[in-house]
């Protein structure tokens, strides 16, 4: 099996045109970016006010624990079902996709920023409180700084479950790296299953080792010294 699976990552023609794995690559990784934009343009602000203010954590967990129950799939169908009728071109296929991913990536994101900032360090508050900072600059010159590697491990998760999850794209007719396993089972194709699946956890494994050299260069070094010391 392991051959042939590196009998078709190895075919030229594989790679090349429209359907090709560089072409599909780069929509996967369109649309998983796309997601995790949005994503993070719903939960970081949610998150800053609840760590912040320290209101709604009881409802910030359980609408964590629900988004993470939801059942992806379903959701996509289901969005497809009912917008189709309504969008045209390819955004009637695209939004139900993209509704989907955000839905999965607001959790890990919307934990992490929440994560981060309550463990700021209370001392860390009110000597920047002793300094007369207002609540805004205590957010963002103290609270944010510190909270950025749990930030950044949010951001790191969420990605990973939107790459992974992106492949369900191909079932409403879309392209990714989704198209080889919904194409391989159709044409029985196991070689191509195989190395649709290979290159969507390569591809999860790439994004994830460059995100954490952004990590790197943000993050303060004492912050993430701190943090492989917790770990």
């Amino acid at each position: 099996m392991i051959q042939t699976i590196w009998a078709w990552l190895s075919e030229p023609t594989n790679w090349s045109g429209p359907g090709g794995i560089t072409a599909q690559t780069l929509e996967h990784l369109r649309l998983s970016f796309i997601a995790l934009v949005v994503a993070a343009l719903i939960a970081v602000p949610i998150g800053l006010y609840v760590g912040h203010t320290g209101r709604g954590k009881v409802v910030l967990v359980n609408v964590v624990s629900a988004f993470r129950a939801i059942p992806s799939l379903g959701v996509l169908l289901l969005a497809a079902l009912l917008l189709l009728p309504r969008l045209r071109g390819e955004l009637a296929f695209e939004l139900p996709s993209l509704i989907v991913l955000v839905l999965l990536g607001v959790p890990p994101i919307l934990a992490g920023v929440y994560a981060g900032i309550g463990q700021v360090d209370p001392a860390a508050r009110d000597a920047a409180r002793g300094m007369g900072m207002t609540g805004w600059q205590r957010l963002w010159r103290v609270e944010v700084p510190i909270a950025l590697p749990l930030i950044f491990s949010g951001l790191r998760s969420s990605m990973l479950q939107i790459i992974a999850t992106a492949t369900i794209a191909a079932v409403v007719g879309l392209g990714g790296l989704g198209r080889f396993l919904i194409d391989g089972q159709a044409n029985r194709a196991y070689d191509e299953m195989a190395g649709g699946a290979l290159l969507v956890a390569l591809l999860a494994l790439v994004v994830d080792m460059l995100l954490g050299l952004l990590q790197r260069a943000v993050v303060s070094p004492g912050l993430a010294d701190d943090e492989r010391k917790v770990s």
